[in-house]
């Protein structure tokens, strides 16, 4: 059973993971990365990594999946920031 909690962070988690999705979409069809901060990617992309350390080390479920997707499409934005 899931308690209310649980359900906030699950709803959380698909929220702020589900809103990266355009952008990298967006990244990815038009190569166009001009108004994107290669520090604040930078930095953005280390902290989610940190997230989803922490997530597995305290077992945490909605934790460790927002931010292992998460950091894919942050990974993704960053290597194209970085390529073009």
């Amino acid at each position: 059973m899931y308690t209310l909690t649980s359900i906030l962070g699950y709803l959380a988690a698909i929220c702020t993971t589900i809103s990266f999705l355009p952008q990298a979409i967006k990244i990815i069809k038009t190569k166009n990365t001009r108004g994107i901060s290669l520090v604040m990617y930078t930095l953005f992309t280390v902290g989610t990594l940190l997230w989803l350390l922490f997530g597995i080390f305290t077992n945490n479920i909605p934790i460790i999946i927002a931010n292992a997707i998460t950091l894919l499409f942050a990974c993704t934005i960053l290597f194209y920031t970085i390529k073009f």
